[in-house]
């Protein structure tokens, strides 16, 4: 019977015990029904390390330009988060107040 890998150690040389599925190489034991059910959790923390959500009032703590535009953000602007997403630089899907909807970075705002 073919195991899946270690989540640790990525060890191919799993076996059962019981419910439980066992890595020699690193010691780790873990249920995989539990582990099915258990999903890690995108977070974002604004620049004071305050933990974001979808919905959320922030402002800008620095000045930033806007790519492919003259147009600069303000200190101070606010804006709602409208959805988080997992990607490279922009985790933040943000409605802002006089720019419109556009992606920023959380270390640029603070929770309001």
């Amino acid at each position: 019977m073919s195991y899946p890998l270690c989540p640790k150690c990525n060890s191919e040389f799993v076996y059962e015990d019981q419910t439980n599925l066992v890595c020699p190489e690193c010691a780790h034991e873990w249920n995989p029904s539990e582990a099915a059910q258990e999903e890690e959790i995108f977070t974002v923390k604004d620049a004071n390390g305050t933990l974001l959500e979808a919905g959320d009032k922030v402002t800008l703590i620095k000045d930033l330009k806007v790519k492919g535009s003259s147009q600069v953000l303000k200190v101070g602007t606010k804006a709602s988060i409208r959805r988080i997403v997992e990607g490279k630089d922009h985790e933040l899907d943000c409605k802002l107040a006089g720019a419109g909807e556009m992606m920023v970075t959380a270390k640029f705002v603070k929770k309001a």
